[in-house]
């Protein structure tokens, strides 16, 4: 029998012995160096990021949120910069900018809406009521009170130191010459951007580039001592001297005016353009602009229809026809043509301006008594496809390139289309449309060897010295007609249509125009026609070409006498002499 309570030694034993049992641990590698730059690497990453952040936040984001706290406590305000001066040919401003002031509020700042108001009228003028929405505008700290202000109204509204009322330097558009030659200058807007005319057309040169000027606000829309800050410097635009001649402009428009009121016409318009330059010398229609007085500005005023509108140019086109009969030698002043009373074509008849028995008529006689059976069967002869060429090389189909807004271009159908009643009709200036200064520049070519040169307003810009340059292009083949053309058109003057164009001690040439219009119905009007005459001086130290024209002219009326006393002034003007 066992002892009770023997205990095995052994690290094995099993039974009811109590037995105590050791887990056996398996001893690493340990490497300090590794834990270390484990550490290391993700404090570099912490710090990647850290940075990245710091990154956006400066550079992205940080722009933006600066942008956007500056835009709550700033006003930018819009300093335009100074246009450039319009000059005539002989230096005479015609448009300018002055010293101006432009008044505006903070409306944060006005404590008496009424009172100031009432006091801004009084000098500024209108009625008090008008300027209370400015200064009572919610939720901002700059309204405009007045823009362009002449400066001794910005001066009197600053010595009365209103609260809330503040200046600014500003310049504004005066035309000093008032309506003469305004429809070739033309208009600006408020901003100083141009209109109409060469203010529209040059506006890129005149205009220069605006400036800006940073008004800082503090809490409650209170300006911050100090805070008004020029960020950006304007940039004022260039000069340039025009062709316009101021003298014999106001001239041409009170004769035109003068013409329109005696033939009892609708509008006048007309022209001198200079056939050995290019340049316009002097051009207006009626009704006239004032760029000035922007409030009394009557319809159609703004346009000048010398060059923008198209018009049927009547017995005036006869001269292209001739030109192209000479030509082509088909036939010369002396040779006759049977001429009936009425031409037959489709449908219709062709038959002159006046009554008349079946008549034989040479060829200058067709152009001096303005024969419409006569010029009919003369461009028969010559062929109408050579006519539609002759017109296309005359270039009567396209814009003539002048340096002016809104240019009409004329329309000629193309010949294939060509009905027999519209090839007559043609050939004496209906069915076709040109421009006053296309025909003009056509005539234009007839004095200067067969050239013709780019219409023109633009002469130079006097800052840089830069002068402009302008095309020619010779249209006439066979300039040995141009002599026998011009003695034709001397013909007309002297003995045909235009005896009161006549002037004395020289030879006037040209030709006058009598034409049908249509109405809105697509009919053509009854017993009113457009009239207009085109002519220059032959023989003479001068090239230039005068154009009249009035529409819708009740009757048998005529515009040579206006052309004779337009050409007589500027005989004395420009001291023309005979040659």
């Amino acid at each position: 029998m066992a002892a009770r309570g023997a205990r095995s030694r052994s690290g094995k034993g099993g039974g009811e012995g109590r037995t105590r049992s050791r887990a056996t641990t398996v001893p690493t590698s340990f490497d300090p160096g590794a834990r270390l730059n484990l550490l290391f690497g993700i404090f570099a990453l912490l710090a990647v990021v850290i940075a990245g952040r710091l990154v956006f936040l400066t550079l992205v984001v940080g722009p933006e949120n600066a942008e956007k706290a500056a835009d709550t406590r700033t006003i930018s305000v819009e300093l335009p910069a100074r246009r450039g001066t319009i000059y005539d040919r002989n230096g005479i401003v015609l448009a300018k900018d002055v010293d101006a002031s432009t008044i505006y509020c903070n409306p944060y700042e006005v404590t008496d809406v009424n009172g100031t108001s009432a006091q801004l009228a009084a000098i500024l003028g209108g009625e008090s009521t008008s300027y209370i929405e400015p200064l009572s505008t919610p939720d901002t700290s700059f309204a405009y009170i007045f823009r362009k202000a002449d400066k001794d109204l910005g001066d009197k509204i600053e010595a009365l130191g209103l609260e809330g009322i503040y200046t600014i330097d500003d310049s504004k558009r005066v035309y000093p010459c008032g309506q003469t030659a305004g429809q070739v200058v033309g208009i600006c807007d408020v901003d100083g951007q141009g209109l109409t005319g060469l203010e529209l057309y040059y506006d890129d040169i005149l205009s220069g580039e605006n400036g800006e000027l940073v008004v800082e606000r503090g809490q409650n829309g209170f300006p911050i001592a100090g805070g008004l800050n020029l960020r950006t410097a304007a940039r004022d635009g260039e000069d340039i001297m025009i062709a316009i001649d101021l003298d014999m402009q106001e001239y041409l428009e009170a004769r035109l005016a003068v013409a329109v009121s005696e033939i009892g016409g609708k509008t006048g318009n007309a022209l001198l353009y200079d056939a050995g330059t290019g340049e316009i010398v002097a051009i207006a229609s009626t009704p006239f602009l004032d760029p000035g007085d922007r409030e009394n500005i009557a319809q159609g005023a703004p346009e000048l229809k010398g060059v923008t509108a198209s018009f049927e140019p009547g017995s005036i086109f006869k001269t292209v026809s001739a030109a192209a009969i000479l030509e082509e030698d088909v036939l010369k002043p002396s040779d006759t043509i049977m001429c009936p009373s009425y031409l037959p074509a489709d449908e219709y008849f062709v038959s002159d301006a006046h009554d008349r028995a079946d008549e034989t008529m040479s060829f200058r006689d067709i152009i001096a008594r303005s024969s419409n059976v006569g010029i009919s069967l003369a461009s028969e002869k010559l062929g109408f496809s050579k006519l539609y060429d002759a017109i296309m090389r005359y270039n009567l189909n396209e814009e003539t390139g002048v340096d002016y807004p809104g240019e009409g271009a004329g329309f000629c159908a193309d010949v294939e289309d060509w009905s027999l009643i519209q090839s007559y009709n043609v050939s004496f200036g209906q069915g076709i449309t040109v421009t006053p200064l296309q025909m003009s520049r056509f005539y234009g070519a007839i004095i200067n060897d067969g050239v013709e040169c780019t219409p023109h307003l633009l002469v130079s810009k006097p800052q840089t010295g830069e002068i402009a340059r302008y095309s020619t292009e010779k249209v006439f083949e066979n300039t040995e007609i141009l002599p026998t053309l011009q003695s034709m058109l001397k013909s007309v003057v002297a003995e045909g249509t235009a005896t009161d164009a006549q002037i004395e001690g020289f030879e006037p040439a040209g030709k006058t125009g009598t034409a049908e219009y249509a109405l809105e119905s697509g009919s053509y009007a009854v017993g009113s026609y457009n009239i207009s005459f085109v002519g220059f001086l032959p023989d003479t130290t001068s090239q230039l070409v005068c154009f009249v024209g009035v529409t819708e002219v009740p009757g048998d009326r005529i515009t040579t006498p206006a052309f004779r006393d337009i050409m007589e002034y500027a005989i004395n003007h420009y001291r023309i002499t005979p040659q």
